[in-house]
């Protein structure tokens, strides 16, 4: 069947059943492979998008249900996003595997609070799971993209 997304702004047909998952429709159909496949239910955030500018787990998600509603991946953030920025000037990643999910979740944050709190981060950011542990730089990232200084505690010697 056809279905009409809006994909990082531009207008995009796919064919694919309505209750395929969006996280395979982006992956395989518009060949967007920045989402990740982590989990398959929702628990570790790799696969995160936003919908209609909210955080979304695209591999639980029908990609029937989002048809004509605004969807942004990683690449439709074009690096240019202050989260991404941030990221790479903290050297963030480790694996790197989570990290568009993270992202995903952290410039969501951002567009809804300009200046978080650590309580606000962590409750935003719990439902991202990075395997390496980078939590810590994570957000000292999304305190400096929101502005706000934050120093990574240093290593004991």
């Amino acid at each position: 069947m056809a279905i009409a997304l809006d994909v990082n702004g531009k207008a995009v047909t796919v064919q694919a059943a309505a209750d395929t998952p969006l996280l395979w429709v982006l992956r395989d159909e518009v060949g967007l492979t920045g989402t990740k496949f982590g989990c398959g239910i929702a628990q570790c955030g790799a696969c995160t998008v936003h919908v209609n500018g909210q955080p979304t787990r695209s591999c639980v998600t029908a990609v029937g249900d989002v048809a004509g509603q605004k969807i942004t991946t990683i690449e439709g953030l074009g690096g240019a996003h202050p989260a991404q920025q941030a990221w790479a000037r903290l050297d963030v990643p480790q694996c790197g595997y989570c990290q568009s999910g993270q992202i995903m979740s952290a410039a969501a944050l951002l567009a809804e609070k300009k200046a978080p709190s650590d309580e606000e981060i962590d409750a935003a950011m719990s439902g991202n799971i990075c395997r390496c542990g980078t939590y810590q730089r994570i957000r000292a990232a999304i305190k400096e993209a929101a502005g706000i200084a934050a120093a990574l505690p240093t290593p004991a010697a």
